[in-house]
């Protein structure tokens, strides 16, 4: 089987978001516009309730999914379809925005740890109207896998080693797996040959991807391949895996809305201003 290496490393940008919440910014900046399907990756983690304490207030989306992953702390979601969530530690949100929604996502802790990941995946045209869902899934829906000595694996979402992730129903058919590798660990994940692939190591050295090395806190996007071999430094490493279906369509942006056009885009600044969404 074809094996994936790296083919780019992306250091992260500092920046804040929100409503002043301090974060690094992977995919959606300069070095990396976009990774079709994925259209942003932040990374966000302090003890400072003063990073992230203003959190996210009410804001509105369009045209997109956001997935947010909880590595430390405690977050809130509202929306204006009166749905409301706990994310915690360990917990995942997959928020399917669709025609539109608004919400907000704001600490329920003033200091203590904060840390996690957001990513937003793109939708393609036949599905950015259908109606808003969420998936909320607690810390103990997610199965925990030991397909090695020396490896474990949370499947958020997708199909690993014949185990289903929690997360279901995604046009773009996504992997996200959280992976720990003891020092010197080895594993071998197949892919999906035509799915666009990323890692990024938040804990540890850095891991070798077939011949490549990425080291810790950079953005690895990862090569065509049907499989990744990954082996972790002479420490412990620790990493997310996420790979999906490219769409290959035309994206407008802008803020919170990823349309096709331009015109839709007007439409949905239009209907935001006006209370349709």
């Amino acid at each position: 089987m074809s094996t994936r290496n790296l083919i780019r490393r992306i250091p992260g940008l500092p920046t804040s978001d929100g409503a002043g919440v301090k974060l690094t910014r992977l995919i959606g900046q300069p070095a990396l516009d976009m990774l079709d399907p994925f259209l942003l990756l932040d990374a966000f983690g302090s003890e400072r309730g003063t990073d992230y304490i203003a959190g996210f207030p009410e804001h509105p989306h369009r045209g997109f999914e956001t997935v947010t992953y909880m590595l430390a702390g405690r977050m809130r979601h509202r929306d204006n379809h009166g749905n409301s969530g706990l994310l915690v530690a360990g917990g995942a949100q997959w928020m399917t925005a669709g025609a539109g929604l608004i919400h907000s996502e704001m600490p329920e802790q003033s200091d203590g740890e904060m840390r996690g990941f957001q990513l937003w995946v793109n939708l393609p045209a036949t599905h950015k109207m259908i109606a808003p869902r969420y998936q909320d899934i607690a810390p103990e829906q997610i199965p925990v896998l030991t397909p090695l000595p020396g490896a474990s694996v949370r499947v958020i979402a997708g199909d690993a080693f014949g185990t289903q992730g929690p997360v279901q129903g995604i046009v773009t058919q996504p992997l996200f797996v959280d992976i720990t590798l003891a020092a010197g660990a080895a594993l071998t994940l197949p892919l999906e040959v035509e799915h666009s692939a990323f890692a990024y190591v938040f804990e540890g050295a850095g891991v070798h991807f077939g011949d490549t090395w990425l080291p810790v806190q950079e953005l690895g996007v990862l090569g065509a391949g049907a499989q990744v071999k990954l082996r972790s430094a002479d420490a412990p490493s620790r990493l997310i895996l996420v790979a999906a279906a490219p769409l290959h369509e035309p994206v407008a942006r802008y803020g919170p809305f990823v349309m096709n056009t331009r015109a839709q885009i007007e439409q949905a600044i239009a209907d935001f201003r006006n209370g349709r969404m």
